[in-house]
């Protein structure tokens, strides 16, 4: 398990969406340089003054680039107080250092925070080597440990952050990626209905222009109608899909509109049968309910053939609502019930509401889709 755990750690890539420079990063760089110069020209116990201030001042800028050069920065940061504490160790150069260089633990946030686990790795080992030269060189006591628990503490607030971050881009992801599939969902059922239907009216009208030029004139005029309601549905779709549209939209249509679809249908017959009582569905149960129906009469249309008959059943009773709809059409062979976005979409509207469906050619001929739902939604 702590090979796995630290082998998921060195794979670990970069998180996402690191600013390049804010302005109050120039900020904290500035008051970084004004304090160690202040600390350099105040402080009474600097030793080699000069070179302590160039050194705290001429790291400052590192602070810039913590972010999208995470490990570089901690690499010149700590590799500085690494040469220094060696140089402190073999006696060639006193312990150097301003109490404003404390601002090196920033960028041990941003290499947690930021860096890929690579570079936390290399990084960590860095400032803990750093660390070690500096306590065996010069030992001040409690000092020593309060600056091992910073380290610590500031390493553990960039996991905390960046963990929070990661967890909120995948919730963020995660509910794009929901809201496409319910976008995708709604585009299909909405478009593959109503250019099925059109479908099927060209093909009558095509077939019976010669002998009966009326009815091909009537079929023009429901192809116009199936046309005009298809661009209404999609520009309403769209407007969902642009920024700052209005928020006003025409209510969803729920189980009550099913006789007027059934109307709409190029279908001989279509026996539509629903419960007395339909004033206490929730909206989600009655818009799936229709978008359900729907699909599986333009399914009848594209898929039976020589159907002349589609029966619409929504029966309610036991807090279950329950949708059948069969056709008497001769069942295609090659018809798969796993084949289509159709059947994809219709299963998944089921199953987010705490459904079942199921699809398939029925025992007395023809095909059938049988959904049932539950009359309250879970809040």
């Amino acid at each position: 398990m702590t090979t796995n755990a630290l082998t998921s750690l060195w794979t670990e890539p970069r998180a996402t969406a690191a600013p390049k420079r804010l302005s109050r990063d120039w900020v904290l760089v500035g008051v970084a340089v004004v304090a160690a110069l202040l600390e350099g020209v105040l402080r009474d116990d600097v030793a080699w003054r000069p070179v302590a201030t160039i050194v705290a001042v001429g790291l400052a800028p590192v602070l810039l680039w913590r972010r999208t050069h995470p490990l570089a920065c901690v690499l010149v940061a700590f590799g500085t107080a690494m040469a220094l504490g060696l140089a402190n160790l073999l006696g060639v150069v006193p312990r150097l250092g301003l109490d404003t260089m404390v601002y090196v633990l920033v960028l041990v946030y941003a290499l947690v925070r930021w860096g890929s686990g690579r570079e936390i790795v290399i990084g960590l080992a860095v400032v803990a080597v750093a660390a070690v030269i500096g306590t065996v060189a010069d030992y001040t006591g409690p000092a020593d440990v309060i600056g091992g628990f910073a380290v610590v503490a500031a390493a553990a607030g960039g996991a905390a952050y960046r963990y929070r971050a990661e967890s909120w881009r995948r919730a963020l992801d995660q509910s794009r990626s929901e809201e496409r599939v319910g976008l995708a969902r709604e585009l299909h059922d909405i478009v593959a209905h109503h250019v099925s239907a059109i479908a099927v009216q060209a093909q009558a009208g095509r077939a019976m222009a010669g002998q009966r030029p009326e009815a091909a004139l009537d079929a023009l005029a429901a192809i116009e109608g199936e046309a005009s309601r298809t661009l209404a549905e999609m520009r309403a779709m769209v407007r969902v899909l642009r920024d700052g549209a209005p928020a006003g939209y025409a209510p969803q249509p729920g189980v009550a509109d099913l006789v007027s679809l059934a109307r709409r249908a190029p279908v001989p017959v279509i026996d539509v049968e629903l419960p007395d009582d339909l004033a206490e569905l929730p909206p989600q149960v009655d818009a799936a309910v229709y978008r359900l129906a729907q699909e599986a009469l333009t399914n009848a249309l594209r898929h039976a053939r020589d159907a002349s008959r589609v029966e619409i059943r929504v029966v309610a009773g036991a807090g279950r609502l329950r949708l059948r709809v069969t056709d008497d059409g001769q069942v295609d062979p090659a018809r798969s019930v796993n084949h289509g976005f159709g059947l994809l979409g219709m299963t998944e509207r089921a199953h987010l509401l705490g459904g079942t469906l199921r699809a398939g050619p029925a025992p007395e001929g023809g095909w059938a889709v049988d959904a049932e739902l539950p009359m309250e939604v879970p809040r």
